[in-house]
């Protein structure tokens, strides 16, 4: 019996944790599942194609029930899918360098979408608000996991942000004052308080737009 695409999926990701992305190829998936390279082909073209079915599987769980976590309003259930897509790709390694990039077309994907598009226009946006808004977010997640994971000390080569401050300190003192003035919170490792700010302040942009009627 030929092996499923689902637990060559599945493998790939729990391969991603061992090896991160630059060590997950299709020839180390292969023996992982304990089959040749050219079985593994019949499911994937490449490994892009891989990681588009990695991608999807991320998103499995997210957004399984919005309209529950819109009934506040519709900035809380876009809020909560935001966050909910934080902690699916914070629960693999390169989990965000997995997604990026990829435009995947499933159910998991859309539903996501669908979770805070939908919200947006009930609030009031126009569909190109409503669209690059949602997008908006998205990429601002993205963004910030492939930061927040890159200076994760459990992280197999982390970026030593520490290491790094004293430099930065440096060259900021001679010419940079302003810069020099927020060292603090450039180096604030409480990465749920910074992301919570981020998000308010896309929403709070989102809010006042749609207030204003601009499209």
């Amino acid at each position: 019996m030929g092996i499923s695409r689902e637990v060559v999926i599945a493998t790939a990701l729990d391969l991603l944790d061992e090896v991160g992305l630059e060590g997950l190829t299709m020839r180390r998936l292969a023996d992982a599942l304990g089959i040749k390279a050219a079985s593994l082909y019949w499911h994937f073209a490449n490994k892009q194609v891989l990681m588009d079915g990695m991608a999807d599987a991320l998103m499995a769980g997210v957004a399984t029930h919005p309209d529950e976590d819109a009934a506040a309003s519709w900035r809380a259930g876009v809020a909560a899918t935001a966050r909910a897509v934080r902690a699916a790709l914070l629960a693999r390694r390169d989990g965000a360098r997995v997604f990026a990039g990829t435009y995947v077309v499933t159910d998991n994907v859309l539903r996501v979408a669908e979770s805070m598009i939908g919200p947006l226009r009930t609030a009031g946006a126009g569909t190109r608000m409503a669209g690059w808004g949602a997008f908006s977010i998205l990429y601002y997640v993205l963004g910030f996991v492939m930061e927040e994971q890159g200076l994760d000390p459990a992280a197999p080569l982390p970026v030593d942000a520490a290491g790094r401050r004293a430099p930065f300190e440096q060259l900021a003192a001679q010419r940079y004052p302003h810069v020099l003035a927020v060292m603090d919170a450039l180096f604030d490792r409480d990465f749920d308080a910074r992301f919570e700010s981020g998000l308010d302040l896309i929403l709070t942009g989102l809010e006042v737009k749609i207030g204003s009627g601009a499209a």
